[in-house]
């Protein structure tokens, strides 16, 4: 009889999502098969700690369990001989923009998810927007611009902004998660208020054009063109002006609607858009992608990529394919197989050791 394989999940994190990324890995650790997987618990802490848990043989059986010890550090080179994958569910700065991922590469541990350079580029709006540009993606127009050019010539910047994309826009920190840091401005005074306060949590900001539309959102599942497969498409709607930080994370904030209610032919073009733009940033793995379409104008536009969306039984992206015919363990099941999958191809890299004489 085969053994039991050993599943490490890696949640918390530095960062705003540090809670989303608790109960992520809550869900995933309440549904995984324990007659085929053992699961190891790895925790990071707000202020960076890393612990190791017990490991676990059958669910737990309330949230608090997995907030561990930070008196319990791993040996993260010994990972390797610990673990069969690893599931990283930080969300955010430190966990999600390839940082982690470089971690997991030096320490050669098969993981779920996109790799050091899509993760990167996936997390930072700019390049995102960058890459998307240069594969001719519909995008609304945006400037970008670093802390020390708003701090230093506020009022230049403003009139850039208001010479090229008009109002309102969007302002926005280009590295962060879950809408911090996200300011809706009408006027000069406003703009200047959302530049210092997205500059307050980030180098770089991004403002962008405002796009009159409907959001809506896309699941996409695999590692090359050969074996992806792209969710229903769901819809946002928040009670407040934009989809902001509150509107997220509290009861009422917004509704979702799944399957949205678009004309087919929206839904299909929004499963091409968000294939290409997976395959451009050469994610891995899974992803959420997000769109406006505008309904008068009959035209959409590509958000941003997720490339570690929440993964709760209720976050969007696990619902976006329940209502495609997935299971929420089915889903756990492909995307560890994906990233079995990643891992394999990869060790197929030579490498050239020079001798020196």
């Amino acid at each position: 009889m085969q053994s039991k394989r050993i599943l490490g999940i890696i949640y918390g994190g530095r960062s705003s999502e540090h809670e989303v990324s608790i109960r992520t890995a809550f869900s995933i650790l309440q549904a995984i098969d324990y007659d085929r997987w053992l699961a190891l618990p790895l925790y990071i802490d707000v202020d960076g700690s890393w612990s190791e848990g017990e490991l676990l043989t059958s669910p737990p059986k309330q949230l608090d369990q997995i907030r561990l010890d930070v008196d319990h550090p791993p040996d993260l080179f010994k990972l390797k001989e610990k673990v069969d994958i690893l599931f990283p569910v930080v969300h955010g700065p430190y966990g999600e923009d390839g940082t982690l991922q470089g971690l997991l590469e030096m320490i050669d541990v098969p993981y779920v998810g996109s790799g050091v350079m899509a993760s990167s580029m996936g997390m930072d709006k700019v390049m995102m927007k960058r890459i998307f540009s240069f594969h001719h993606l519909p995008q609304v127009d945006y400037l970008a611009f670093s802390r020390r050019e708003i701090d230093h010539n506020l009022e230049a910047v403003c009139a850039t902004c208001e010479a090229q994309l008009g109002y309102p826009v969007f302002v926005k920190p280009a590295n962060l998660g879950s809408s911090v840091g996200i300011s809706k401005a009408k006027c000069l005074v406003q703009l200047r208020q959302a530049l210092l306060d997205a500059a307050s949590f980030d180098q770089k900001v991004i403002v962008e054009a405002f796009a009159d539309g409907r959001e809506v959102e896309i699941g996409v599942l695999g590692n090359h063109p050969g074996n992806i497969v792209t969710s229903v498409v769901g819809e946002v709607v928040s009670h407040a002006e934009f989809y902001d930080y509150a509107s997220k994370y509290r009861d009422g904030g917004a509704e979702l609607f799944i399957p949205a209610n678009i004309p087919d032919r929206v839904a299909s073009e929004m499963a091409q858009v968000a294939t290409e733009a997976f395959l451009a940033l050469e994610c891995s793995g899974l992803a959420r992608v997000d769109f406006f379409w505008c309904e008068k104008e009959d035209r959409l536009y590509l958000n941003e990529i997720n490339t570690m969306p929440g993964f709760t039984q209720y976050s969007m992206y696990p619902m976006l394919f329940k209502a495609a015919g997935w299971t929420y363990q089915d889903l756990i099941e492909r995307l560890i197989e994906l990233g079995m999958e990643r891992y394999t191809e990869k060790k197929r890299n030579k490498v050239m050791v020079a001798k020196l004489d």
